[in-house]
């Protein structure tokens, strides 16, 4: 399986809703939060998706996930879930640290498997806070601030 990633185009845009309101659903009910799922027409510009840049993973000519951010923060990372644990996620994340010029922080909802995933790759948690779901702000969340440092240990 043969992993490329790309910057996002125009022409992504319905793989990118696909991937993420399926996805969406396993972040949030990780969360016992299901019932504030939006999906990304409904959250895109509110919470700001391309106000950094945007690159998606192919796999085999298809979008097969996407991330978005800046070099020092990631805020959006979302894989197909018929493609879960293969690399995906992973390729993307790494793709991002590698243009890092320092410190890169995300957010992860408590009881999302991914924070495993985050840790696996050297993300280490930094605060726990609650407040107002991104995207949904009429539900509370607890969310993880985690944070990789360039020369963190990863496997």
């Amino acid at each position: 399986m043969s992993i490329v990633i790309r910057p996002y185009e125009s022409r992504d845009w319905g793989d990118i809703c696909r991937i993420h309101d399926a996805a969406r659903l396993d972040e949030l009910g990780g969360a016992g939060l299901l019932e504030a799922y939006l999906d990304l027409a409904a959250t895109y510009e509110n919470e700001g998706l391309f106000d950094d840049e945007v690159w998606v993973a192919e796999v085999d000519g298809r979008v097969a996930g996407f991330i978005a951010g800046s070099r020092d923060e990631i805020t959006w990372a979302y894989v197909d879930p018929g493609l879960y644990r293969r690399g995906v996620g992973r390729a993307l994340v790494e793709h991002m640290l590698s243009l890092a010029t320092g410190p890169v922080e995300l957010e992860v909802l408590d009881g999302n498997s991914a924070r495993a995933f985050y840790e696996a790759l050297g993300f280490v948690l930094e605060t726990t806070t609650t407040g107002k779901l991104a995207g949904n702000e009429g539900f509370q969340a607890t969310g993880h601030t985690m944070v990789w440092r360039p020369g963190a240990a990863s496997d």
